[in-house]
Formats: structure tokens, sequence, C-alpha cells
């Protein structure tokens, strides 16, 4: 298979998930706040790709829910290139994912992320995951989580959920805090031999994150909450922010290779709190 096809056939498909996605966030929030759309272009002068972004504010199941999609292809900087498998002596890259970041209203329902992503520079890899980050300890959220990865990956690869859970715990810890950010899920990163099995890997975890996300919310989203609770959540709220600011790969990726801003911070809640 030829590189542009595999390029058209992920892109395809992260268009079409990001599709599904926000069709089951808008089910299950109903219909009085919906999602509002915008389009981008990395560079409005020339043609070097964009994507667009759908976000969900002040519902009354979601306090912010941001889906992204983007294909962006251009040049990379002489720092950032040093930095990129494959970019060292080919300053040419192309790269197209979806990712989806979730604060709740209810303090009881987890913050939740996901994203893949397939870059191309003299070779092609994929990668993503998916994490949860609850505010307090709930041994049903993660019976459900790390069943349902478990049972995902091994579909796969017997070898996969072990490998791939420890490298999000590593991955999704605040070093400065010496804490991590949740309870962890799934990480992977430069997957780029056998594409074609890569690549039915991260399908399923998209699909499987739909299934994910919709049980828990299902589970928590009625239970009854107070004040102090909701500031518990607007402190590891602020937990989640220095994560994604210091250390998050996708941030830096994006804002070092002109993505949308607006974009790539869609990530951060609406409201968070420090001591």
């Amino acid at each position: 298979m030829n590189v542009d096809l595999k390029k058209k056939l992920t892109s395809n498909w992260f268009v079409n998930l990001q599709e599904m996605i926000c069709k089951e966030i808008q089910k299950i929030e109903g219909k009085k706040v919906k999602f509002s759309k915008k389009k981008w272009k990395r560079n409005v002068n020339k043609d070097e790709g964009g994507g667009c972004y759908y976000i969900l504010e002040n519902g009354r199941v979601f306090d912010k829910v941001g889906v992204n999609f983007s294909e962006v292809y251009g040049k990379l900087s002489k720092e950032f290139k040093k930095k990129i498998p494959g970019a060292k002596n080919n300053k040419e890259f192309w790269a197209s994912g979806v990712s989806v970041v979730m604060h709740m209203r209810n303090p009881h329902v987890p913050a939740m992320h996901f994203n893949t992503r397939y870059i191309y520079t003299n070779h092609g890899w994929f990668g993503g995951g998916m994490d949860v980050t609850p505010c307090f300890n709930d041994t049903k959220i993660k019976k459900i989580l790390f069943k349902k990865l478990k049972k995902m990956c091994d579909s796969h690869d017997k070898k996969y959920f072990k490998k791939y859970k420890k490298w999000c715990d590593e991955y999704f810890y605040l070093l400065h805090r010496k804490e991590s950010r949740g309870i962890g899920g799934i990480f992977f990163d430069y997957k780029k031999n056998n594409w074609d099995k890569n690549f039915r890997f991260v399908r399923d975890v998209g699909v499987n994150f739909i299934q994910i996300f919709k049980q828990i919310i299902i589970l928590r989203k009625r239970k009854k909450w107070n004040l102090k609770q909701k500031d518990i959540q607007y402190f590891k709220r602020g937990r989640y922010v220095e994560f994604n600011l210091l250390y998050d790969r996708g941030t830096k990726f994006g804002l070092q290779t002109g993505g949308n801003v607006e974009a790539i911070l869609m990530s951060l809640p609406p409201l968070a709190k420090w001591r």
C-alpha cells in the first residue's frame, strides 16, 4: 500500500470517528445545549492543511467537551525536527489525528481524555491512548475502564495491555508534584511495524473509547454532589492544566508545528483552582 493511500485512510477514519464521538456525546447531553463547530487552517497563505473542532460548554452533563480533528503538513523547525523520529534528515512532515477531552459538571463523573494519531516523516507511525481522571476513588469506574481495555488489547496482542497500561502510568505523571494525573488507561506511541495491524488496533481504540465513556457517564451522571465536592474537582482540574501545559506531547507538537491555538488548548477546563 502506498503512503498517500495510508494517509487518506487514516485521515478519513479520524474524521468519521470525530463525528461518531460528537453524536454520542450529544445524545448524552440532550438537545438544549449543542456543539459549536469551527474550522481552521494551519497557514492562511498556502495549503498546509488544517482541521476542525467541536466545542460543547455549560451543559447539564458536560461543563466542557472538545473534539478536535486535524490534518496538517509542511516543514518542521530546526529545533523541533530533532525531537521527531525520522525528521532529522527530512524536515517535511504530515500528521493527522483526533483528540477528545471531557470536563464534567458532576464531580463524581471523571474527566476523560482520548487521542489517536498518525504521523509521517520518512516513515509513518501511530500513537495515542485514553485515560481517566476521577476526583474520588471509585472502584466501579476502575473496573469498567480496565476490564474493557484489557479485553480490547488482548484481542490484538496479549502483551499490549500490560505494556500500554504501564506506559500510560509513566506518561501521565506530574514530576513536579510527584503524583499521577488520574487512574491511568493505556498509552502507546511509535507503532510503525505492520501498518494494517496497527491501523486495526487504532480503530478499535476509538470504538472502545466511545463504549467506555458512555458506560462511565451513565453510571455516575445522576449521583448527587455538593459544593465541597465541586471545589475538589476544581483543584483536580488544576493538576490537569499543569500536566497539559508542562508535559503533554500533543500540546507541544501542535504549538510547535503551527497548529490552531484554540483547538490545541481546548483540553483546558473552563474553571480550575490552585492552592
